[in-house]
């Protein structure tokens, strides 16, 4: 593959590592890590492969609809099973540790709905690459025992891409993606009325062009605006819709951040402390 000399020997490896699971369940968000993944899997399983997809208030709607069409397209059969993380011991508090405790809760669901399968396994599609940020969520993962056949095999952000490309997976190109408790600094309580908020502010301004975007909230009133810098001056045209849109969404203020967009940026806060 162009760029990547070493990629088909990986991506046969990995097919041949998914091969060796029998049946396995892939955690799917509709992302471009799961979305390979799952393809990986399903085309080395066939039947034996399903896709398991977590709802709740903290995954976007348009990311929901999305997982489902990949899924229908491909003819991979999904489960979907309904969680509400707020209700989790300590989640709603929106500690530092959050993410391990709403994966473990959400892992374990889903660990549970392949068993009672017969699914011998249960898979995830974190990358080589993801080791080098704050993720307390890879914790709960390697102690529920899922398996990570991307980190496993070496695959960077980069070449999930291209391999991607290269099978024709509309989501290869696909902006990076988080949950939308991530809109919300640590120590500020989670609500339903926030992430909805940052829900509707996001999916406006995707609609309008920034497909790249995270509205975070400060205080319950500020919206801080990431898009990458080149499309500072995009924005800046459509400034007062932008406003007017947000105000309408429930917040008071609205305010662009001039570093632009960063996978993340909640956790610059804890390196500083």
């Amino acid at each position: 593959m162009d760029g990547f000399p070493d990629l088909e020997e990986k991506c046969s490896r990995l097919r041949r590592g998914l091969e060796s699971l029998g049946s396995v369940a892939v955690a799917f968000s509709g992302g471009t890590d799961s979305a390979f993944l799952l393809a990986c899997a399903h085309d080395a399983l066939g039947e034996s492969c399903v896709a398991v997809t977590a709802l709740s208030c903290f995954v976007p709607e348009r990311e929901v609809q999305e997982a489902r069409r990949f899924c229908a397209l491909r003819g991979i059969t999904q489960l979907e099973v309904r969680m509400d993380p707020l209700s989790v011991e300590g989640v709603a508090e929106n500690p530092p540790e959050r993410c391990y405790l709403c994966k473990k809760a959400v892992f374990s669901r889903i660990r549970n709905e392949a068993s009672a399968r017969g699914i011998s396994c249960v898979a995830e599609g974190t990358n080589a690459d993801d080791e080098g940020d704050f993720r307390p969520g890879l914790a709960a993962v390697a102690e529920l025992g899922i398996k990570s056949p991307l980190k496993e095999f070496g695959f960077t952000k980069a070449e999930v891409r291209a391999a991607s490309r290269t099978f024709g997976l509309s989501t290869w190109s696909k902006p990076s993606a988080a949950c939308l408790a991530s809109r919300i600094p640590y120590g500020e309580p989670l609500t339903r009325r926030a992430l909805g908020m940052a829900e509707r502010a996001e999916q406006f301004l995707s609609e309008r062009g920034f497909p790249q975007v995270r509205v975070r909230i400060h205080g319950g009133t500020l919206a801080r605006i990431e898009v990458p810098p080149a499309d500072f001056e995009k924005l800046m045209r459509i400034r007062t819709d932008v406003v007017a849109a947000l105000t309408a969404a429930g917040f008071t203020y609205v305010s662009l951040d001039l570093l632009g967009f960063r996978a993340g940026s909640m956790n610059e806060a804890l390196k500083r402390s």
